[in-house]
């Protein structure tokens, strides 16, 4: 995995640019309603959530990232541990992709 304060700032950028919602349900609806342009999964989520986020990540064709936790997660946005983010830019979304690289989907 890159540099995790590469991808973790630029996360932090697009959050400051009003493009990125937390919380599994707010991710959940922006996927069905093809609004999510990439989401990212803590590692640490709990196997039912990366169950549910998976399926619905394949199924509308969003890119899946993997960052290490929840911490790291919610440090770069600037809010508390978070488990789950979605981007709604495509041009973020596009560089988080570079930076993070898709997650390798066992």
């Amino acid at each position: 995995m890159p540099n995790h304060n590469q991808w973790a700032s630029f996360l932090g950028l697009a959050q400051r640019a009003g493009k990125v919602s937390s919380g599994e349900e707010t991710v959940l609806r922006l996927i069905r309603q093809n609004k999510a342009k990439a989401v990212l999964l803590a590692a640490d989520a709990s196997d039912r959530t990366k169950k549910t986020i998976t399926n619905k990540c394949d199924y509308y064709h969003v890119p899946l990232l993997t960052v290490p936790d929840r911490e790291v997660l919610g440090q770069a946005i600037g809010q508390p541990s978070r488990v789950i983010i979605a981007v709604t830019d495509s041009g973020f979304a596009g560089q988080l992709i570079e930076r993070i690289g898709p997650s390798s989907r066992g």
